[in-house]
């Protein structure tokens, strides 16, 4: 096994909701490679080609744009796939379309100025299949009638909530989660719609660390659902495993980001 300097730092860019899941990896990771870890909440992608971040986990829109680089500064090791049929067994994931339990919307199309939230920019969930659906409809002009910037989608989820905003797409995972761990949640919000699938946000190396290194990494991830006690620990962010997935498998998302670009549609309106 190649060695690289101690701790592996693992970066987290995605929900704090999921922490547990990470934080399960980081330790299971260093547990069977002999490494100290540390899992801390990512700060700028370039910590990947910084040497700063060894490990990633980051959301599928990203994952793409860093791989248009000349030299992609990360890898795609494996992706998740959620416990339940929705899923099919597959690492993917969909956006949930949120409104309040008492509002008169009732479908995606009824959304026409009314307001609505998004975590960050940098989401696929929450950002860029919106922006895929909006361009499928032939509206990219300004559909909404006010669109704000939450910082994390259980902040949407509360706006929501709260009558702060009409409606947001919420990765499923997340609102899962959410749900599970405050049941009332279900008599307040209601679904209307869900964007995707798209595949679910990947698990990455950063290219710079040695093959064999990587190549380990990856196994330990693809068999850690075998031990019982690490299966408990993945089911408390809905996952049932890792599987394995590749580059191409994020064309779906490319699909949608060129879709954008093609009609220079890239902010939410």
């Amino acid at each position: 096994m190649s060695k690289i300097r101690r701790p592996l730092r693992f970066a987290t860019f995605l929900a704090p909701s999921i922490w547990p899941v990470y934080q399960a990896v980081a330790d299971c990771i260093g547990e069977r490679l002999g490494y100290d870890t540390e899992l801390v909440v990512g700060g700028s992608f370039d910590e990947f080609a910084e040497d700063i971040a060894d490990v990633g986990f980051i959301c599928g829109l990203p994952y793409v744009l860093l791989m248009r680089q000349d030299t992609p500064p990360v890898e795609v090791l494996a992706a998740p796939v959620l416990e339940g049929g929705r899923y099919g067994g597959k690492p993917v994931y969909f956006s949930d379309v949120i409104v309040r339990a008492d509002s008169p919307l009732r479908s995606f199309a009824d959304l026409h100025g009314h307001s609505w939230s998004y975590n960050d920019r940098d989401s696929q969930s929450g950002y860029g299949v919106t922006r895929y659906r909006l361009v499928e409809m032939g509206e990219t002009t300004g559909y909404f009638g006010k669109v704000i910037e939450a910082g994390f989608h259980q902040e949407s989820i509360r706006m929501v909530r709260a009558g702060e905003v009409d409606a947001s797409a919420i990765d499923s995972q997340v609102l899962a989660v959410a749900m599970r761990d405050d049941p009332t949640l279900e008599g307040d919000l209601r679904i209307i719609d869900a964007l995707g699938p798209s595949t679910i946000q990947p698990v990455v190396a950063a290219r710079s660390m040695p093959d064999g290194l990587k190549s380990d990494l990856q196994t330990v991830l693809l068999t850690m659902h075998n031990d019982p006690a690490l299966q408990v620990q993945l089911g408390v962010g809905m996952v049932e495993r890792f599987a394995p997935v590749t580059d191409a498998s994020y064309d779906d998302i490319r699909h949608m980001l060129a879709a954008a670009e093609s009609a220079d549609f890239l902010e939410l309106r």
